[in-house]
């Protein structure tokens, strides 16, 4: 839910706008003074702040020299009267976006919010996201996947082990959506209790519950208007199931211990690491659940498929992990680039980082060097690749090929007389296992 912070020192005024905005999906707090409105912005996250011009204590528009430095995503609209336009205008100068004049028009004052919500989009979809994307086969087809569904308003099931990067796929598809300028709320639905779960998800009213002693907004009330991730969707109880169906379906909710409506503008995207499908046919999770979630699917690779990205990821978590320790580690000798390739990284992305991260912390060197590495992934690079007791043979045998074939096709740059060369088949079996294993090019 966007949040708009409303700086008047008219009580009445600040109350019927708090209303009208409320009744429209945003979240709002008044401040009744510069001071008091400053120290909202310094404790709360704010895309929109209204500002008055004339405050009791301060010009309202030395705000507009306090709020870049504090909240630089953050649109300011001053408000004036009419006879202070020229003062408006040159709020305008100073880095406002845009001033409405008093009394203020229900329409106009919805147009401006909504107008300076998208500045607000524009500045989130160019920052960044702070990771790698990889350049793999697989890494490039997932990051295909995510800019074709992005854009819509489809729901999303991404799939994947534990640390494979399942979060960092979700943020990736709203920061890439038309709902970039609204709120990513995740949720861990691993730790919720079968008591709390409603109330995580829905809010409820003070006295609803031993325990609730004050009012509490749920998830989907704060992911209004952006996207609501539920991480390990699959741990759900059957109860909370068919309430959060409800919810999808209607787009309305009702907090816990109340009779109030509220209506909701949420996309959902969910993770799991396990066989939902399954699940459904164990009667453990709802059919018509699954459907409604699963409008499109995203699989995200484990690192072991990911040959060529390693490097990338070593590398990126080592500046990281620099940053955050200050220290000035500068890259890894090439023993330790050969441990880390013949180690199968159970815990993937995760494992890898975390590793890095010890590393740096205990090299007292400009490089990271065989001796800081944790004892079992040198135990395993001398012992020859790693075998988990979960891969049975025929699984086991299926993963190296599939390896083995992208990583001679992108040496090739896909040519397939010479990749089918190089692996010893001919081309009609090439193509075979192109098309057994989902292999474009």
């Amino acid at each position: 839910m966007p949040k708009i912070l409303i700086i008047d020192d008219d009580a009445t005024f600040c109350m019927m706008l708090q209303g009208f905005l409320a009744k429209n999906g945003f979240g709002t707090d008044t401040a009744f003074s510069f001071a008091e409105g400053l120290k909202f912005i310094r404790s709360s996250e704010y895309q929109i702040v209204l500002c008055d011009i004339r405050l009791p204590d301060r010009n309202g528009l030395e705000m507009l020299k306090e709020i870049p430095s504090l909240r630089s995503k953050c649109q300011v609209i001053v408000m004036t009267g009419y006879g202070d336009i020229p003062t408006a205008v040159k709020a305008i100068k100073m880095g406002a976006f845009e001033y409405v004049t008093k009394p203020v028009g229900p329409d106009e004052i919805l147009h401006t919010i909504n107008t300076a919500l998208r500045e607000v989009g524009k500045k989130a979809t160019t920052h960044k996201l702070d990771f790698v994307s990889g350049e793999s086969y697989v890494s490039k087809k997932m990051n295909e996947y995510i800019s074709l569904v992005a854009p819509t308003n489809m729901s999303v099931v991404i799939l994947g082990e534990s640390g494979t990067g399942k979060e960092y796929v979700a943020r990736k598809i709203h920061h890439e959506s038309l709902r970039a300028s609204g709120p990513f709320i995740a949720m861990d639905c691993g730790a919720l209790s079968r008591e709390l779960a409603a109330s995580e998800f829905f809010g409820h009213v003070k006295g609803a519950f031993t325990g609730a002693v004050s009012d509490k907004t749920g998830h989907f009330v704060e992911a209004n208007h952006g996207t609501l991730f539920l991480d390990e969707i699959g741990n759900l109880t059957y109860d909370i199931q068919v309430q959060l169906l409800r919810a999808i379906q209607e787009r309305k909710i009702k907090p816990v211990g109340s009779n109030k409506i509220i209506d909701v503008d949420v996309r959902l995207i969910v993770a799991t690491n396990e066989n939902l499908w399954k699940a459904v046919q164990n009667g453990e999770f709802r059919e018509d659940l699954y459907h409604r979630i699963n409008e499109f699917g995203i699989q995200v690779p484990r690192l072991c498929e990911r040959e060529t990205d390693l490097t990338l990821f070593s590398q990126y978590f080592l500046e990281m992990a620099n940053k955050e320790l200050n220290k000035s580690i500068t890259h890894f000798e090439p023993e330790v680039i050969d441990i880390f390739q013949s180690y199968s990284w159970p815990g993937n992305l995760r494992e890898l980082k975390n590793v890095v991260k010890r590393s740096v912390l205990l090299s007292q060197k400009t490089s990271i060097s065989k001796d800081v590495l944790p004892k079992e992934l040198i135990t395993s690079s001398q012992n020859g690749t790693e075998i988990r007791p979960a891969d049975d043979l025929k699984e086991l045998k299926e993963k190296i090929e599939f390896q083995r074939i992208i990583a001679v096709l992108e040496k090739v740059r896909y040519n397939k007389s010479k990749a089918a060369q190089l692996l010893n088949i001919d081309r009609k079996t090439l193509y075979n296992k192109m098309k057994q294993f989902n292999i474009e090019g």
